[in-house]
């Protein structure tokens, strides 16, 4: 999931250093059953089938529930949420064969809306999002185990023979629905999902603490404008931009908060949901507060306007020794960062690339098509000053696109380190020698607020200006959901962003990564076709076999691959922190959630 993206991962923030009102220790919180937590970034939306960041993901995950969750802190234990069981071969929820899961749904839960939740609701949730499946969104992690492909287009397409979707015709569309409806379905109480092969991390991409297993009330979607839940229209709710989709600002789920309001720009406010299944949160309002400057944040926790703040490592030592402050550093979290390389740039009234020629003045479109481009700003990019100044050591440099922490990680694989001698041998051949000669002009992007991204770019800048004064890049600022459309359109010649683990397993990175179907970064990068093909074979082959031997030499390849091609700048395997008022209480850590769970949290003090 970037963070935002996540799969967006929210970072870091400014570089002001700020002597402040010093915290009092022991002080009585303000508000007690208010909780403030303030951070950079925000929704990109609140509907879960489409959400695929974490700022969207922390808010979804505090109104909606999945059938099952994780146990606290463990990745490998589940606890029964609204379903009453976790399914497994011994319990005869899930067959001997591995392919068909049951789960009897809890009775007696409501929606916020005061609908009773029912199986129907779990069947329309699941086939919903299969349906909608939105470009570059995480409706594959459902695709996947249950119809055997990555995206409902490429369904539609080979069921047709025809190349576009738009091609399909509706008698082939109507036969997609079938599979959709026939893969999951409602006997009496409980809801039986039909796997298309075994899926080991099934149960983990339905526990996920984030969006796209989230339970939705089938009449209120339909109440508000969403897809009917009718076999043969379902093409008109497919793949929707964020704001046209009926969801967007709109949420009613059964969790423990509910949304009061999504003002943009600003705040979300949650307030408790006093109807709960569970026993009551004991936090009466949550407010999640969009602050985009450091030295804002810093302040709101000294004076206690905020109970938790988002901090970047490099702020950590302004806070460690703050009376009245709590700080854990060093948390497990499964998440890598990294700056994408676009191969075929979107040109038309892009802002990004200049003249759009490489004539001194812009980049072309096919600029990164170079190898030795590629290698040569990766041999320009300062990892040891990345991970020193900005990371403060919370984290180990990246050696591909699966990060350290998860089966596979190869500890071994080789990485590129700064050389700038290395850099301009790479860059006087690039282009036959001509981009020596004429330089280029460029724009690097990052996500307002996030102050690691910026001085990523600004390294990247240093390290590549210093070596021809006829090279340029720009470093701009824009706002969160613009930067998410604009890479997604491929219009951003560099990306920088993060990645968060939606299961604990190298496939989940393997995917967004590296995957033409069902991925988020490599379509948004438009690679070559046979780099797609030479990729799709081995991630097909790593979840081919339960064989570690077998898994652990696709991954290893994939790894020695991206190293090879410089698909992209890998920065950072990164820990996680929290800085809180000590006040807080209940927090506990868990390293793919996306931002904090509320429900037992309280202030005490």
């Amino acid at each position: 999931m970037h963070g935002h993206h996540g799969r967006a991962l929210a970072l870091l923030a400014s570089l002001l250093l700020v002597v402040g009102l010093a915290a009092a220790a022991g002080a009585a919180p303000k508000n007690p059953d208010t909780l403030v937590k303030a951070e950079y970034g925000e929704p990109e939306t609140l509907d879960p089938a489409f959400a695929y960041d974490t700022a969207s993901g922390e808010v979804i995950y505090q109104i909606y529930e999945n059938l099952i969750a994780f146990d606290g802190s463990d990745l490998t234990k589940f606890v029964p949420m609204l379903a009453t069981q976790v399914p497994s071969v011994q319990n005869g929820l899930i067959s001997k064969d591995g392919k068909t899961y049951r789960f009897p749904i809890r009775k007696g839960v409501r929606f916020h809306d005061g609908t009773p939740l029912t199986p129907a609701d779990v069947e329309y949730s699941f086939e919903r999002i299969m349906l909608q499946d939105r470009n570059g969104g995480p409706a594959w992690m459902i695709l996947e185990p249950l119809l055997g492909v990555s995206s409902i287009e490429q369904l539609a397409t080979s069921m047709a023979g025809v190349k576009e979707f738009k091609e399909v015709p509706a008698d082939v569309l109507r036969k997609v629905y079938d599979k959709v409806d026939k893969a999951v379905e409602v006997q009496g109480d409980s809801v039986i999902f039909h796997l298309a092969r075994p899926y080991p991390p099934f149960l983990s991409i339905l526990a996920h603490n984030s969006s796209w297993s989230s339970i939705i009330s089938k009449k209120w979607a339909i109440a508000q404008g969403d897809w009917d839940g009718k076999p043969d229209n379902w093409v008109k709710w497919h793949d929707p931009k964020a704001e046209e989709d009926p969801l967007f600002e709109k949420a009613n789920g059964t969790g423990p908060f509910k949304l009061v309001t999504w003002e943009h720009g600003s705040q979300v406010i949650l307030e408790r949901n006093d109807d709960y299944w569970r026993k009551p949160a004991q936090l009466k309002r949550v407010v999640i507060k969009k602050v985009d400057e450091w030295s804002t944040r810093l302040l709101m926790l000294q004076s206690g306007d905020a109970d938790i703040i988002v901090t970047d490592p490099q702020y950590l030592g302004q806070v460690e020794k703050l009376p009245g402050v709590t700080v854990l550093r060093k948390l497990p979290w499964v998440t890598n960062t990294t700056m994408f390389f676009t191969y075929q740039i979107a040109a038309e009234g892009n802002p990004y690339i200049g003249s759009g020629k490489l004539d001194g003045n812009g980049i072309p479109p096919d600029f990164f098509m170079d190898i030795d481009v590629r290698k040569a700003f990766n041999y320009a990019f300062d990892f040891d000053t990345y991970i020193k100044d900005v990371v403060q050591g919370e984290g180990t440099q990246a050696r591909g696109p699966i990060p350290r922490g998860l089966p596979f990680f190869n500890p071994e694989q080789p990485v590129y380190k700064y050389d700038p001698k290395k850099a301009e041998e790479h860059f006087k051949k690039a282009w036959g020698g001509k981009l020596w000669q004429t330089g280029f002009k460029m724009t690097i992007t990052y996500n307002s607020g996030n102050d690691a991204r910026r001085i990523a770019g600004e390294i990247l800048k240093q390290g590549i200006e210093s070596i021809n004064p006829k090279f340029h890049i720009d470093i701009q600022a824009v706002q969160w959901p613009t930067f998410l459309q604009a890479y997604l359109e491929s219009k951003l010649p560099i990306f920088t962003i993060g990645w968060l683990a939606d299961f604990p397993d190298p496939h989940n990175f393997a995917v967004p990564y590296l995957a033409k179907e069902g991925g988020t970064y490599a379509p948004a990068q438009r690679f070559p076709e046979e780099w797609y093909k030479q990729f799709q074979e081995l991630i097909d082959k790593g979840m081919s076999t339960t064989d570690p031997k077998q898994r652990q030499e696709a991954y290893y390849k994939m790894q020695q691959l991206a190293y090879d091609y410089a698909l992209d700048i890998f920065l950072v395997d990164r820990t996680d922190n929290r800085v809180m008022r000590d006040w807080v209480k209940g927090f506990y850590p868990n390293a793919i959630r996306p931002g904090d769970d509320f429900y037992p949290m309280y202030k005490e003090g």
